[in-house]
């Protein structure tokens, strides 16, 4: 599977766009070939204050996320969880706000990473392809 790691938060001013957009990538393209990770933090302005059950109640009724919502974690600095630290050690680009986004592809090399700014929709041909590629390579084995 494509994976797409994201660190999430409820009260940033770029949750509604991106859970909105990460959601149609998830119902356009998965869940066979991809995923979207969810990861909450409360890293960055203390935007994800509720418990793991609020927050993952929050984006499957507002947003109706399918995609898997994993507990609160730190994704920066020494506390940042060891998949973090892969992430960041792989790309060198650590998180330095909510909503950062890694691809990473069927074999866990981490591919790229995005910043807050870029949206769900400028990364999705990086997604694409490799989901494309996913399907081509299981139908070439058929």
């Amino acid at each position: 599977q494509v994976s797409l790691v994201v660190n999430v938060a409820s009260e940033c001013g770029y949750t509604d766009s991106h859970y909105k957009a990460l959601q149609q990538l998830q119902r356009d393209l998965g869940p066979y070939h991809f995923n979207v990770l969810a990861f909450p933090c409360n890293q960055f302005g203390q935007q994800e204050p509720d418990t793991n059950k609020e927050i993952e109640s929050f984006a499957r009724k507002t947003y109706g996320a399918s995609f898997p919502m994993f507990s609160k974690i730190a994704v920066s600095g020494a506390a940042a969880i060891p998949a973090y630290k892969y992430l960041i050690d792989s790309t060198g680009e650590e998180p330095t706000w909510n909503f950062w986004k890694y691809l990473v592809d069927p074999n866990g090399k981490v591919v790229k990473a995005w910043d807050s700014t870029v949206s769900v929709e400028e990364i999705r041909p990086y997604v694409t392809e490799l989901v494309r590629k996913i399907i081509l390579k299981k139908k070439d084995e058929l």
